[in-house]
């Protein structure tokens, strides 16, 4: 069992929520990360549902209750969510989904329900959103501001931005590569993305350039500390010589969109993968098969969300209409 998984609270949880988490990891090869979520959504979900009928604790919710819920019983928590707690739409649809895979489960695998409460239950509708991305000339200035030579590990920082801006890979992907994950040959990595899915990530020449030059000063691996994590075999170490950790990397890019005047509120890791994804499509001409593969999506609707047109192009589109020049009529 891993780090991850250690943090689940299990002798909290009631044995069928266990089971459901066991479930998770070995049949439908869910991630450390997701299996924590479900755990997180389950939970409160019980405690609400504990409340509602009177119990003290979840572990007090037995299947003699479980048996109990209704679909209104369930509704009453999607209310208690929107209205007490504020979630938003996509908190909210996260959690539903969550119930929903969690008592299919437990009637079509488990046994332990003969009929499912929540097979009707629906998702909220949520707005379509353009997805925030930079610029290719603010992304420019991003990997300007990662070169800045003041920064003592300016060559691991920089070769971070680039992967981030160049192949489009999650924050999880990138702290998860080990050296020997990379084929500098063939000039390609291997990473480990949602439900531990492996695939190939072909690298350009700025990749490249980038990580040779960034291993040429990482500590060499005999320095690394031998811990749980394999430190000793990871391409981005902290400063502690271990693998370098989700939330150092975010900082990172934080700071550095300060430093590059770009909004570092609304701007995050995940939208250097929609940059990457974007710039690819707008100036590459990438196919949105090909595209598909490279961001990892199980989903083609899912890359769909990157087809999207600047306001330039709509423009520009409007302005190519053979009607559009009066003198020509």
């Amino acid at each position: 069992m891993n780090g991850d998984e250690q943090m689940i609270e299990r002798e909290k949880n009631p044995e069928y929520l266990n089971s459901f988490l066991d479930y998770s990891i070995t049949i439908l090869n869910k991630s450390p990360n997701s299996v924590k979520e479900y755990n997180y959504d389950l939970v409160n979900f019980f405690k609400f549902m504990a409340d509602r009928f009177e119990l003290t604790d979840i572990k007090s919710f037995t299947e003699k209750y479980l048996k109990k819920i209704t679909l209104n019983d369930i509704h009453a928590y999607v209310s208690h969510l929107a209205i007490d707690n504020r979630s938003k739409a996509t908190t909210r649809a996260r959690k539903i989904s969550t119930i929903r895979i969690f008592f299919k489960y437990l009637s079509q695998k488990a046994n332990i329900l003969e009929i499912n409460p929540a097979q009707n239950l629906e998702t909220p509708k949520l707005e379509k959103r353009m997805p925030k991305y930079l610029s290719l000339d603010d992304s420019k200035k991003l990997l300007n501001v990662a070169e800045n030579e003041d920064n003592r590990n300016y060559k691991r920082d920089y070769a971070i931005t680039t992967l981030f801006l160049n192949c489009g890979m999650r924050l999880s992907e990138l702290v998860g590569i080990n050296i020997n994950d990379i084929d500098f040959n063939e000039c390609k990595m291997t990473v480990i993305g949602k439900g531990n899915k492996e695939r190939t990530i072909y690298l350009n020449k700025s990749c490249m350039v980038a990580i040779s030059s960034y291993l040429n000063s990482r500590p060499p691996s005999n320095m690394v500390k031998h811990d749980s994590k394999n430190s000793d075999k990871a391409l981005f170490l902290s400063e502690q010589k271990q693998r370098i950790s989700n939330r150092t990397v975010q900082n990172i890019i934080t700071k550095e969109l300060k430093h590059a005047g770009l909004d570092s509120k609304n701007l995050s890791v995940h939208k250097l993968r929609h940059t990457a994804a974007t710039l690819m499509y707008q100036y590459g001409n990438v196919d949105i098969r090909a595209l598909q593969e490279l961001l990892g999506h199980q989903s083609i609707s899912t890359t769909e969300i990157y087809t999207h047109v600047s306001n330039e192009q709509v423009r520009n589109a409007v302005e190519a209409n053979p009607l559009s020049d009066p003198k020509n009529l």
